[in-house]
């Protein structure tokens, strides 16, 4: 494992697990956010973003994660074992919400500066809608790769917790 991509519905712990990865594998850490987002919670334009993205995934090792569906298969081309957080809507809802409250106000430490956390309708109807519109386009995405890339689907804090140990024990 040297260039993992990690995805997931928003609140799913790709951040999270993304630092632990890059930690434990002594591999960069690259969150999609804080490239994608300029000062403002201004969006760059689509060229430059794919420019972006190709010089992220050049580099020879990388832990990435986001979602980005515009870059996903840019990605998963790149990459060689693909993490899929696969949590539970409300799991996901509740996390949202607690990091609303730990960052009010302020930048959090995986995205760009100068967009402090927010929180609105649209985000939360997205991680909501997730399971139904969302997933099933990422399952399809993902399923021709796993012939040729290591793919592990992860469904709780506890297959999460069970992954983080068996890289330990390899």
């Amino acid at each position: 494992m040297r260039r993992i991509l990690v995805i997931g519905s928003g609140g799913s712990g790709k951040s999270t697990l993304s630092e632990q990865l890059g930690g434990k594998l002594s591999i960069p850490v690259v969150h999609l956010d804080a490239h994608y987002w300029r000062p403002g919670w201004i969006e760059p334009a689509r060229v430059e973003w794919r420019a972006q993205v190709s010089e992220l995934i050049s580099r020879e090792t990388w832990v990435l994660d986001g979602n980005y569906s515009g870059t996903l298969a840019l990605r998963l081309e790149a990459c060689d074992t693909v993490v899929f957080i696969d949590m539970p809507r409300l799991i996901c809802l509740w996390r949202v919400l607690s990091r609303v409250l730990k960052y009010r106000g302020r930048s959090r430490p995986d995205m760009a500066t100068d967009c402090p956390e927010k929180l609105d309708i649209a985000f939360l109807l997205w991680i909501w809608r997730y399971p139904v519109r969302t997933r099933p386009k990422v399952l399809s995405l993902i399923e021709p790769y796993r012939l040729t890339r290591t793919v592990i689907q992860l469904r709780s804090s506890l297959e999460v917790k069970r992954f983080m140990t068996s890289l330990g024990a390899a």
